[in-house]
């Protein structure tokens, strides 16, 4: 075969396959919606590794699989195998890229879904948005509480969920070992004069102490509510993501992902990472875009405009 050119290594990596160093073979990357495979998808995986690759599977920090050593004249084979299958290769460029989840949806200390959460926003936003140029690549992460397993503040866009401890002081009956204090994690519940007191300025929101009170002072239906990071990188440029100033519900979840989606795609510059251009125009700028209902108001018009180039 002839030497590869420069616009086919650019042409396959859009298509998820990305150059071996010091090779001219290609490792594909298989998504999987919310971040779960099934048992079917990894014998499928494993077979287009032994009849395209080099018979491996290699996990990534992003919770998809790589199928090294596919030549690249069978990666259109391999693409349809996978197609056939109930699969896709992807995950490359600037555009949203995979959907990372915490196993919250099964954990102890996950406060909700995070597997069904990432499912929804790896149709609507990582297919849905498949098309759309960004400015740079877009990262979201689902973490399912405060642990921050899967670092949703090192995200463009992350997700924590949280549980709020509601305390009723008339429920409480001042027990010797309560059972709230026992199992805060922060120790931020202590037993004051004879009843609970929950300390907010140390309290994570974890949810740890949610049903362990026998007597319902601190509420067994505490509602998750969700802390939204933005503009969060890790590597050669750290940037911790900038927390929104409050807390919201799941129903702003999806709004809010898009409406910053919208900002980036509008006020950053090609190359310009989102936590870079939040810096450059501001927080309180970018919080009070987000908040309210211009960007959706004007969805297809940023979504029609070039990408901005610096001045």
């Amino acid at each position: 075969m002839a030497k590869l050119k420069a616009a086919d290594i650019t042409a396959v990596k859009a298509q998820g396959f990305l150059l071996n160093r010091g090779t001219e073979l290609f490792s594909g990357r298989i998504v999987a919606p919310g971040t779960v495979f099934t048992a079917e998808n990894f014998k499928d995986m494993a077979e287009i590794a032994n009849t395209y690759g080099n018979g491996k599977l290699i996990c990534t920090s992003r919770l998809a699989v790589e199928i090294p050593g596919i030549p690249f004249d069978k990666i259109q084979e391999a693409r349809q195998f996978a197609a056939d299958h109930g699969m896709r290769f992807g995950g490359t460029g600037g555009k949203v890229r995979p959907v990372t989840a915490c196993k919250g949806t099964t954990c102890v200390y996950g406060n909700y879904d995070t597997q069904e959460l990432a499912r929804k926003i790896h149709e609507d936003y990582y297919l849905g948005w498949d098309g759309v140029k960004l400015p740079h690549k877009f990262k979201i992460a689902v973490g399912g509480c405060p642990n921050s397993c899967m670092k949703p503040s090192l995200n463009d866009f992350g997700v924590e969920g949280h549980k709020v401890p509601v305390f009723d002081a008339e429920k409480c009956r001042g027990c010797a070992v309560c059972q709230i204090e026992k199992n805060c994690p922060m120790k931020a519940a202590k037993l004051v004069d004879g009843k609970l007191h929950i300390d907010d300025s140390i309290c994570k929101t974890c949810g740890v102490c949610t049903g362990k009170c026998p007597f319902k002072a601190v509420s067994h239906d505490t509602k998750t509510m969700y802390q939204i990071y933005v503009g969060g990188t890790w590597g050669k440029r750290t940037r911790m993501g900038t927390p929104l100033s409050r807390l919201v519900s799941e129903e702003e979840i999806l709004p809010l992902l898009e409406k910053t989606m919208l900002w980036f795609k509008e006020n950053a510059y090609a190359k310009e990472r989102l936590g870079m251009a939040i810096d450059r125009i501001g927080e309180d700028k970018l919080e009070a875009a987000l908040f309210g209902d211009d960007l959706l108001r004007r969805k297809e018009e940023i979504l029609s405009s070039d990408i901005l180039q610096r001045p």
